[in-house]
């Protein structure tokens, strides 16, 4: 996300965002290993923040892509 801040364009900026949105659903997915884990203690909290985080990424990509048309 912070790549985005220096983006060269709009369609830049959209693209950096989508990097952002996938490095988040990656995110996802370890965290659920680690919730299913036997040896290790999970923090439904983090995973709580993560949606949050997810829903702000996509809400940015969306309104971004409105104001392209």
């Amino acid at each position: 996300m912070r790549e985005a801040q220096n983006c060269e364009s709009k369609a830049d900026f959209i693209h950096k965002f989508k990097i952002a949105a996938k490095e988040a659903d990656e995110t996802e997915y370890w965290l659920m290993l680690c919730k299913h884990a036997e040896d290790y203690l999970f923090d439904e909290i983090l995973f709580d923040k993560l949606k949050e985080i997810q829903k702000i990424i996509n809400k940015i990509i969306y309104t971004s892509k409105q104001s392209l048309k």
